[in-house]
Protein backbone atom coordinates (compact mmCIF):
# COMPACT_ATOMS: atom_id res chain seq x y z
CA UNK A 1 0.00 0.00 0.00
CA UNK A 2 1.44 3.52 -0.96
CA UNK A 3 1.96 6.00 1.99
CA UNK A 4 0.12 9.38 1.90
CA UNK A 5 2.14 11.78 0.01
CA UNK A 6 4.45 9.47 -1.40
CA UNK A 7 5.19 9.62 -5.28
CA UNK A 8 3.83 5.97 -6.73
CA UNK A 9 6.01 6.88 -9.67
CA UNK A 10 8.61 5.50 -6.88
CA UNK A 11 7.08 2.46 -5.85
CA UNK A 12 6.58 -0.93 -7.70
CA UNK A 13 8.36 0.86 -10.34
CA UNK A 14 9.35 -2.68 -11.86
CA UNK A 15 6.02 -3.71 -11.61
CA UNK A 16 4.33 -0.33 -12.94
CA UNK A 17 6.48 -1.14 -16.01
CA UNK A 18 5.70 -4.81 -16.86
CA UNK A 19 2.78 -5.63 -18.70
CA UNK A 20 -0.22 -4.99 -16.85
CA UNK A 21 -1.58 -7.91 -14.59
CA UNK A 22 -5.28 -8.99 -16.01
CA UNK A 23 -7.04 -8.36 -11.98
CA UNK A 24 -5.33 -4.95 -12.01
CA UNK A 25 -7.10 -4.36 -15.48
CA UNK A 26 -9.90 -5.44 -14.25
CA UNK A 27 -9.49 -3.15 -11.47
CA UNK A 28 -9.80 -0.20 -13.20
CA UNK A 29 -13.18 -0.49 -14.16
CA UNK A 30 -14.53 -0.66 -10.87
CA UNK A 31 -16.14 -3.99 -11.64
CA UNK A 32 -19.20 -3.76 -8.62
CA UNK A 33 -20.15 -0.29 -9.89
CA UNK A 34 -19.76 -1.21 -13.75
CA UNK A 35 -22.14 -4.57 -12.54
CA UNK A 36 -24.85 -2.12 -10.88
CA UNK A 37 -24.70 0.07 -14.26
CA UNK A 38 -25.18 -3.02 -16.33
CA UNK A 39 -27.84 -4.19 -14.09
CA UNK A 40 -29.53 -0.63 -14.11
CA UNK A 41 -29.37 -0.77 -18.23
CA UNK A 42 -30.82 -3.91 -18.89
CA UNK A 43 -33.28 -3.55 -16.21
CA UNK A 44 -34.48 -0.64 -18.12
CA UNK A 45 -34.39 -2.47 -20.89
CA UNK A 46 -36.85 -5.39 -20.09
CA UNK A 47 -39.45 -2.87 -18.30
CA UNK A 48 -39.46 -1.38 -21.67
CA UNK A 49 -40.62 -4.02 -22.88
CA UNK A 50 -37.85 -3.50 -25.84
CA UNK A 51 -37.46 -7.01 -28.40
CA UNK A 52 -35.87 -9.74 -27.54
CA UNK A 53 -32.90 -9.27 -30.03
CA UNK A 54 -29.95 -11.43 -28.81
CA UNK A 55 -27.53 -9.31 -30.88
CA UNK A 56 -29.22 -5.87 -29.86
CA UNK A 57 -28.85 -6.64 -26.02
CA UNK A 58 -25.48 -8.05 -26.58
CA UNK A 59 -24.39 -4.70 -28.07
CA UNK A 60 -26.10 -2.90 -25.57
CA UNK A 61 -24.47 -5.08 -22.81
CA UNK A 62 -20.47 -5.02 -23.97
CA UNK A 63 -21.17 -1.44 -25.08
CA UNK A 64 -22.49 -0.29 -22.13
CA UNK A 65 -20.08 -2.09 -19.74
CA UNK A 66 -16.76 -0.95 -22.20
CA UNK A 67 -17.81 2.57 -21.52
CA UNK A 68 -18.91 2.81 -18.18
CA UNK A 69 -15.73 0.53 -17.55
CA UNK A 70 -13.47 3.65 -19.47
CA UNK A 71 -15.12 6.37 -17.52
CA UNK A 72 -14.09 4.13 -14.04
CA UNK A 73 -10.64 3.70 -15.58
CA UNK A 74 -10.07 7.53 -16.15
CA UNK A 75 -11.64 8.11 -12.86
CA UNK A 76 -8.89 6.22 -11.21
CA UNK A 77 -6.01 7.87 -13.42
CA UNK A 78 -7.41 11.39 -12.27
CA UNK A 79 -7.74 10.39 -8.86
CA UNK A 80 -4.52 8.55 -8.06
CA UNK A 81 -3.10 10.88 -5.86
CA UNK A 82 -6.26 11.37 -3.49
CA UNK A 83 -6.88 7.52 -3.97
CA UNK A 84 -3.24 7.18 -2.08
CA UNK A 85 -4.78 9.18 0.71
CA UNK A 86 -7.53 6.78 1.66
CA UNK A 87 -7.57 3.59 2.83
CA UNK A 88 -10.61 1.96 0.59
CA UNK A 89 -8.77 3.38 -2.53
CA UNK A 90 -5.09 3.36 -1.45
CA UNK A 91 -4.40 -0.41 -3.12
CA UNK A 92 -5.72 0.84 -6.62
CA UNK A 93 -3.31 -0.09 -9.67
CA UNK A 94 -2.80 3.29 -10.48
CA UNK A 95 -2.44 4.69 -6.43
CA UNK A 96 -0.38 2.19 -5.60
CA UNK A 97 2.03 2.12 -8.62
CA UNK A 98 1.34 -0.89 -10.07
CA UNK A 99 0.60 0.75 -13.39
CA UNK A 100 1.77 4.04 -15.29
CA UNK A 101 -1.06 6.55 -15.52
CA UNK A 102 -0.34 5.91 -19.50
CA UNK A 103 -0.93 2.33 -19.25
CA UNK A 104 -4.12 3.12 -17.72
CA UNK A 105 -5.19 5.70 -20.17
CA UNK A 106 -4.51 3.38 -23.04
CA UNK A 107 -6.61 1.28 -21.41
CA UNK A 108 -9.57 3.32 -20.52
CA UNK A 109 -9.72 5.39 -24.18
CA UNK A 110 -9.60 1.80 -25.66
CA UNK A 111 -12.36 0.43 -24.19
CA UNK A 112 -14.80 3.61 -24.16
CA UNK A 113 -13.49 3.75 -28.33
CA UNK A 114 -14.54 -0.37 -28.67
CA UNK A 115 -17.80 0.57 -26.61
CA UNK A 116 -19.01 4.09 -28.27
CA UNK A 117 -19.53 2.20 -31.86
CA UNK A 118 -21.35 -0.94 -29.89
CA UNK A 119 -24.13 1.42 -28.45
CA UNK A 120 -24.39 3.52 -31.88
CA UNK A 121 -25.75 0.36 -33.54
CA UNK A 122 -28.11 0.25 -30.57
CA UNK A 123 -29.36 3.56 -31.56
CA UNK A 124 -27.81 6.67 -32.01
CA UNK A 125 -29.92 8.11 -29.12
CA UNK A 126 -27.88 5.32 -26.99
CA UNK A 127 -24.82 6.74 -27.80
CA UNK A 128 -25.16 10.39 -27.60
CA UNK A 129 -26.38 9.56 -23.57
CA UNK A 130 -23.30 7.04 -23.22
CA UNK A 131 -20.90 9.71 -24.48
CA UNK A 132 -22.50 12.46 -22.24
CA UNK A 133 -22.11 9.95 -19.02
CA UNK A 134 -18.67 9.51 -19.92
CA UNK A 135 -17.64 13.44 -20.27
CA UNK A 136 -19.55 14.17 -17.24
CA UNK A 137 -18.39 11.41 -14.96
CA UNK A 138 -14.69 12.18 -16.09
CA UNK A 139 -14.34 15.94 -16.94
CA UNK A 140 -16.77 17.51 -14.85
CA UNK A 141 -18.14 14.85 -11.42
CA UNK A 142 -13.84 14.07 -10.88
CA UNK A 143 -12.75 16.98 -10.98
CA UNK A 144 -15.11 18.86 -8.93
CA UNK A 145 -15.01 16.35 -5.95
CA UNK A 146 -11.95 18.56 -4.62
CA UNK A 147 -13.88 21.48 -5.16
CA UNK A 148 -17.52 21.69 -3.07
CA UNK A 149 -20.28 19.31 -1.72
CA UNK A 150 -22.28 20.08 -5.60
CA UNK A 151 -20.28 17.16 -6.88
CA UNK A 152 -22.53 15.10 -5.36
CA UNK A 153 -26.07 15.65 -6.75
CA UNK A 154 -23.93 16.13 -10.34
CA UNK A 155 -22.47 12.66 -9.56
CA UNK A 156 -26.35 11.37 -8.98
CA UNK A 157 -27.35 12.96 -12.14
CA UNK A 158 -24.62 10.97 -14.32
CA UNK A 159 -24.96 8.52 -12.60
CA UNK A 160 -28.89 7.92 -13.49
CA UNK A 161 -28.15 7.81 -17.20
CA UNK A 162 -27.64 4.17 -17.32
CA UNK A 163 -31.34 3.97 -16.72
CA UNK A 164 -31.91 6.18 -20.11
CA UNK A 165 -29.76 4.33 -22.25
CA UNK A 166 -31.88 0.80 -21.37
CA UNK A 167 -35.42 3.34 -22.19
CA UNK A 168 -33.67 4.45 -25.43
CA UNK A 169 -32.47 0.98 -26.31
CA UNK A 170 -35.64 -0.48 -25.94
CA UNK A 171 -37.86 2.13 -28.29
CA UNK A 172 -35.91 5.14 -29.01
CA UNK A 173 -37.37 7.57 -27.13
CA UNK A 174 -37.71 8.52 -23.44
CA UNK A 175 -40.97 8.84 -22.19
CA UNK A 176 -42.51 9.66 -18.86
CA UNK A 177 -41.97 6.31 -17.38
CA UNK A 178 -37.89 7.01 -18.64
CA UNK A 179 -37.42 10.15 -16.33
CA UNK A 180 -38.95 8.31 -13.09
CA UNK A 181 -36.91 6.16 -13.26
CA UNK A 182 -33.90 8.37 -13.95
CA UNK A 183 -35.32 10.29 -10.83
CA UNK A 184 -35.44 7.43 -8.68
CA UNK A 185 -32.10 6.46 -9.52
CA UNK A 186 -30.48 9.92 -8.96
CA UNK A 187 -32.51 10.06 -5.66
CA UNK A 188 -31.09 6.81 -4.64
CA UNK A 189 -27.39 7.47 -5.26
CA UNK A 190 -28.15 10.61 -2.34
CA UNK A 191 -28.63 9.29 0.60
CA UNK A 192 -26.13 5.91 -0.40
CA UNK A 193 -23.19 8.41 -0.71
CA UNK A 194 -24.18 10.76 1.57
CA UNK A 195 -23.81 7.66 4.06
CA UNK A 196 -20.51 6.63 2.57
CA UNK A 197 -19.57 10.30 3.23
CA UNK A 198 -20.75 9.73 6.93
CA UNK A 199 -18.39 6.62 7.89
CA UNK A 200 -15.83 7.29 5.77
CA UNK A 201 -15.15 11.10 6.71
CA UNK A 202 -11.25 11.15 7.74
CA UNK A 203 -10.65 9.07 4.56
CA UNK A 204 -12.37 12.29 2.46
CA UNK A 205 -10.66 14.88 4.63
CA UNK A 206 -6.97 13.00 3.98
CA UNK A 207 -7.56 13.31 0.40
CA UNK A 208 -9.09 16.80 0.06
CA UNK A 209 -12.70 15.62 -0.97
CA UNK A 210 -14.85 18.15 0.17
CA UNK A 211 -18.09 16.22 0.68
CA UNK A 212 -21.25 17.40 2.48
CA UNK A 213 -20.37 16.21 6.18
CA UNK A 214 -16.75 17.97 5.64
CA UNK A 215 -18.18 21.85 4.52
CA UNK A 216 -21.84 21.45 6.59
CA UNK A 217 -21.44 18.48 8.89
CA UNK A 218 -23.04 15.51 9.74
CA UNK A 219 -26.27 16.57 10.65
CA UNK A 220 -26.32 18.74 7.31
CA UNK A 221 -26.01 15.68 5.56
CA UNK A 222 -28.30 13.29 7.83
CA UNK A 223 -31.10 16.08 6.54
CA UNK A 224 -30.52 15.69 3.21
CA UNK A 225 -30.08 11.27 3.60
CA UNK A 226 -33.37 11.55 4.96
CA UNK A 227 -35.21 14.57 2.47
CA UNK A 228 -33.80 12.43 -0.19
CA UNK A 229 -34.80 9.11 1.02
CA UNK A 230 -38.59 10.62 0.81
CA UNK A 231 -37.70 11.65 -2.44
CA UNK A 232 -36.79 8.32 -3.60
CA UNK A 233 -40.08 7.02 -2.80
CA UNK A 234 -42.02 9.53 -4.40
CA UNK A 235 -40.26 9.10 -7.58
CA UNK A 236 -40.66 5.20 -7.45
CA UNK A 237 -44.32 4.77 -6.87
CA UNK A 238 -45.01 7.62 -9.44
CA UNK A 239 -44.43 4.92 -11.52
CA UNK A 240 -47.73 3.26 -10.45
CA UNK A 241 -49.25 6.49 -10.68
CA UNK A 242 -48.95 6.89 -14.32
CA UNK A 243 -49.58 3.60 -15.13
CA UNK A 244 -46.54 2.27 -16.02
CA UNK A 245 -46.16 -0.48 -13.25
CA UNK A 246 -48.58 -2.56 -10.93
CA UNK A 247 -49.33 -3.78 -7.81
CA UNK A 248 -46.43 -5.77 -6.85
CA UNK A 249 -43.95 -3.61 -8.11
CA UNK A 250 -45.70 -0.80 -6.13
CA UNK A 251 -46.09 -2.98 -2.94
CA UNK A 252 -42.13 -3.73 -3.15
CA UNK A 253 -41.61 -0.08 -3.79
CA UNK A 254 -43.51 1.60 -0.92
CA UNK A 255 -42.09 -1.42 1.70
CA UNK A 256 -38.28 -0.71 0.67
CA UNK A 257 -38.90 3.31 0.46
CA UNK A 258 -40.93 3.08 3.81
CA UNK A 259 -37.25 0.95 5.04
CA UNK A 260 -34.85 3.81 3.85
CA UNK A 261 -37.18 6.92 5.36
CA UNK A 262 -36.99 4.91 8.58
CA UNK A 263 -33.24 3.91 8.51
CA UNK A 264 -32.16 7.29 7.83
CA UNK A 265 -34.97 8.87 10.13
CA UNK A 266 -32.84 6.43 12.64
CA UNK A 267 -29.69 8.47 12.14
CA UNK A 268 -30.45 11.38 14.61
CA UNK A 269 -30.75 9.17 17.19
CA UNK A 270 -28.22 9.96 20.15
CA UNK A 271 -25.16 8.32 18.97
CA UNK A 272 -26.02 7.08 15.75
CA UNK A 273 -22.56 7.49 13.84
CA UNK A 274 -20.69 5.67 11.63
CA UNK A 275 -22.32 2.26 12.67
CA UNK A 276 -25.51 3.84 11.96
CA UNK A 277 -24.06 5.00 8.74
CA UNK A 278 -22.78 1.63 7.36
CA UNK A 279 -25.92 -0.18 8.10
CA UNK A 280 -27.87 2.61 5.70
CA UNK A 281 -25.49 2.27 3.22
CA UNK A 282 -25.19 -1.53 3.01
CA UNK A 283 -29.44 -1.29 3.01
CA UNK A 284 -28.76 1.01 0.15
CA UNK A 285 -27.30 -1.78 -1.61
CA UNK A 286 -30.06 -4.05 -1.48
CA UNK A 287 -32.73 -1.42 -2.17
CA UNK A 288 -31.78 -0.82 -5.91
CA UNK A 289 -30.73 -4.34 -7.49
CA UNK A 290 -34.91 -6.07 -5.41
CA UNK A 291 -36.39 -2.78 -6.56
CA UNK A 292 -35.36 -2.86 -10.32
CA UNK A 293 -36.24 -6.59 -10.19
CA UNK A 294 -39.18 -6.42 -8.85
CA UNK A 295 -40.34 -3.76 -12.02
CA UNK A 296 -38.65 -6.42 -14.17
CA UNK A 297 -41.06 -8.98 -12.95
CA UNK A 298 -44.31 -6.81 -12.20
CA UNK A 299 -43.77 -5.95 -15.85
CA UNK A 300 -43.53 -9.81 -17.16
CA UNK A 301 -46.15 -10.96 -15.57
CA UNK A 302 -49.24 -8.53 -15.41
Amino acid sequence: MALAGTDPMTLNRTNAEAVPDLPDLLELTKPGLTAMNLLVTLGAYAFAQGPWDPERLLALAVGTTLVVGSANTMNQVIERRSDRRMERTASRPVAAGRMQPSTAVAFGLAAGLAGMPLLWGVHPTVAVLGMSAWLGYVLLYTPWKRRGPAALPLGAVVGAIPVLLGQAAAAGTLPTAAWLLFGLLAAWQMPHFLAIAIYRQEDYERAGIKTVVGVRGVQAAKIQALLWSFALLGFSLGLVGIGAAGWLYGAVAAVLGAWMILTAALGFRAGAGALWARGFFLGSLVYLPVVTLALVVDVALF
